[in-house]
């Protein structure tokens, strides 16, 4: 769980919502999003396609499958904001024949038939965790992505991301509810799998690795100031139909990162200075192309249009999010 301070919802109205669903409750994001917002008091319906544990005081609804036939009736019962975080998550070997139909099916047809619903149902607000790979795959050094940057999506999780923004902004056009959209970078904190989880482990054991030479810039963004951003969005007045750009405010590359990571495991990094070029070339050969870009290209945010218009700064700071992902690690199931 995230060990956010209490600090009190941003509430620039004085009354808070009635009722918020949060879909995707028993991911890394939603478990920690549903006990934080009860935290801050807010009362949390948690919806997920299977039987889940989350926080004592959340009402919990199974949806099942989710699609465009997912019956969202019971779920949005006297609901006034919507945070829809379920979504078929990018594979890193997809053997679907037609892997955007996928994604279509969970990320398109699923999200816009359970906003068609909460339409009907009077929902006030719609928020939509969306991916910052709808602004494409990397950055130039210094040219950081912006929410306003037109969308360059490149994979069919990342296509299927920009398909369903357009749509609730249309649908947010022809209607009364509001849409916020959130795009994230790659989320770390306290439970992270994936990747960052294995390079936890790696780090942990002191494991040699060839990554002592990259001097890209990456954004990040801590599951804490994630967490505070969504929160902040849920009834601040000036987030109605805008798209953000999450991130901790500070880039690393992927060597000061592992670096850092293994200090907060109270660690020392064991880095081999291995050219970049060799590391591209040796993942190619592999078919490893994709997780080369990664660890070695650039990708950074710029979150100044959210510091401005929601007077939001992040809550954590890098190292601290890292010493309590690695304390959770170390502590936890590894």
């Amino acid at each position: 769980m995230p060990l956010l301070s209490k600090k009190q919802p941003h509430s620039p109205n004085a009354e808070m919502p009635k009722q918020v669903l949060i879909t995707g409750a028993n991911g890394f994001i939603g478990r920690a999003l549903c006990a934080e917002a009860l935290l801050r008091g807010l009362p949390v319906r948690a919806a997920a396609r299977s039987t889940i544990e989350v926080h004592a005081g959340a009402e919990v609804i199974n949806t099942g499958a989710i699609d465009g036939n997912t019956d969202w009736s019971q779920a949005l019962k006297n609901i006034d904001i919507v945070i829809h975080l379920v979504g078929r998550v990018y594979q890193m070997q997809d053997t679907t024949t037609d892997p955007l139909a996928v994604f279509r099916r969970v990320n398109v047809e699923g999200t816009l038939n359970l906003a068609r619903q909460a339409i009907e149902a009077g929902v006030q607000r719609f928020i939509f965790i969306s991916s910052i790979k709808v602004n494409g795959e990397g950055t130039l050094p210094g040219k950081p992505y912006t929410a306003e940057d037109q969308p360059a999506p490149v994979d069919s999780y990342a296509i299927s991301k920009h398909e369903a923004e357009d749509n609730l902004r249309r649908l947010a056009g022809e209607t009364g509810m509001e849409t916020v959209i959130i795009r994230s970078p790659l989320v770390y904190g306290p439970g992270v799998k994936g990747n960052f989880k294995k390079m936890l482990h790696w780090l942990d054991k002191t494991v040699p690795l060839p990554l002592g030479a990259i001097h890209n810039k990456r954004s990040l963004v801590a599951l804490d100031n994630l967490l505070d951003l969504i929160i902040t969005c849920v009834d601040h007045p000036a987030a109605a139909n805008q798209t953000f750009l999450a991130g901790d405010g500070v880039d690393l590359s992927t060597t000061e990162l592992l670096r850092r990571m293994a200090a907060a495991l109270g660690k020392k990094a064991w880095l081999l200075p291995m050219p970049v070029w060799v590391l591209n070339r040796g993942a190619s050969l592999l078919g490893k192309s994709p997780m080369a870009q990664r660890l070695c290209g650039s990708l950074q945010v710029d979150i100044n249009k959210t510091r401005e218009i929601l007077g939001w700064t992040p809550i954590v700071g890098v190292d601290e999010a890292l010493r309590r992902t690695a304390q959770h690690y170390k502590t936890g199931c590894k």
